[in-house]
């Protein structure tokens, strides 16, 4: 039941008497506002109207919390927005979400600015640059934080699939920025919805050069070293070295000491790396230039190279190796090491591992190490246990003179 009061005052509210069920008392004035009168006594502002078709209610206080002068303010803006076609509780609802939580692009932007550059190394700041600007702005930025759910995760990394390394590392640099959310009270606690989206199965990938390979890549760079002197110099240290692509770009002249290269932060932190004779070589062949600091120097005045995949791409054509990263001379540098029978633990030593995991992956390559020593011995025995050194007709068979 509804009844209708010339006008909602303090007084006339206060006069009304509370029924035995709810009532509603409707103003004489502002048509759609209200007041609700319970049967326990309490008495709530209230507004009724439609918008866009639909029956809306609106409540605006309880009697005593707010004035019925207020109680008519708010009820003259819902139903002036009403007439516009706007629904007050989704305008609400939106501006509560944008002070709440802001968008991805502006989680970005902290990340980015805030986060980056004091935790992570310069070459992890520009991968996590490059995986935000390429990937995660285009994907999420206008999105608000918290309205970011585990299905929008798993689709933004299903879009990936084609290429999952990079998939990977995208899914991994967001989910770094989603607990960031929650540090930074962007978002609730365990909330973070790149939770149970599983990473692709990645492949490691291992290629090594053979001394072959290895001779036809000299040949190259011999005939390279007037047309870009300071890449050619560059490969040769990384095949010579088992050094990391960055540490080698990076390299300072103040690093160079007598037999090892002083690195005081590649990606495992300071380290020692051992030269010997043929770096020495290299390191010789470079011409310094003046104010410049870097070994390998870049096109412009005191710059180091910048760039060693576009000349590594040139290379690996003339020298038929297409399939073969910078990152493999690192392997092969490992490769060759065991060939020659160092020790896992002593070719950790000389990458810079620090963890034994890290260099476990060459194991295999031990393991074909021992089993060729295992034939061969083997294979010794076998002459003679074997009886493989005895022609059809009982005879030993020729050998070589021994001297006795």
């Amino acid at each position: 039941m509804a009844n209708r009061i010339s006008k909602l005052t303090k007084r006339s509210v206060e006069a009304i008497q509370p029924a035995a069920t709810d009532m509603v008392y409707w103003d004489g004035d502002l048509t759609g506002f209200g007041i609700r009168v319970r049967a326990s006594g309490r008495k709530t502002y209230v507004v009724q109207t439609r918008i866009r078709g639909r029956l809306r209610w609106f409540t605006l206080g309880r009697h005593g919390l707010v004035t019925a002068d207020e109680a008519r303010l708010q009820a003259l803006d819902i139903l002036s927005q009403a007439m516009r076609g706007i629904d007050p509780r989704e305008t609400a609802k939106a501006e509560s979400r944008d002070k709440a939580s802001p968008t991805v692009a502006e989680l970005a932007r902290r990340f980015s600015e805030e986060y980056v550059p004091s935790h992570c190394k310069p070459s992890t700041q520009a991968h996590y640059r490059h995986m935000v600007e390429r990937f995660i702005v285009p994907a999420f930025g206008n999105r608000q934080i918290a309205e970011v759910e585990r299905k929008d995760i798993a689709e933004f990394h299903f879009r990936m699939r084609k290429t999952p390394y990079q998939a990977n590392r995208a899914l991994g640099v967001v989910s770094k920025m989603f607990n960031l959310a929650e540090v930074w009270g962007w978002r609730s606690d365990n909330t973070n919805p790149c939770r149970h989206v599983k990473p692709y199965e990645e492949r490691k990938r291992e290629r090594f050069l053979s001394e072959e390979e290895t001779a036809r890549l000299a040949e190259v760079l011999r005939r390279a070293e007037r047309e870009m002197p300071s890449a050619v110099a560059a490969f040769r240290l990384l095949l010579l070295t088992g050094c990391r692509m960055s540490e080698i770009q990076t390299l300072r002249w103040e690093y160079v000491k007598e037999g090892r290269l002083e690195l005081p932060d590649s990606k495992t932190g300071a380290r020692t790396v051992p030269i010997g004779p043929d770096v020495q070589a290299v390191l010789a062949s470079i011409p310094r230039e003046p104010d410049n600091p870097w070994v390998i120097a870049g096109r412009f005045p005191g710059s180091h190279i910048g760039n060693l995949q576009r000349p590594w791409s040139i290379i690996r054509g003339r020298a038929g190796l297409e399939d073969v990263r910078i990152h493999d001379l690192r392997h092969s540098f490992a490769s060759r090491a065991l060939a020659l029978g160092e020790s896992l633990p002593m070719i950790g030593k000389l990458l810079g591992h620090t963890q034994v995991q890290t260099t476990a992956r060459y194991a295999h390559l031990a393991q074909e190490a021992v089993q060729s020593a295992a034939t061969r011995v083997a294979g010794s025995i076998g002459d003679t246990l074997l009886d493989r050194n005895r022609s059809d007709d009982g005879s030993e068979e020729a050998g070589p003179a021994t001297g006795r």
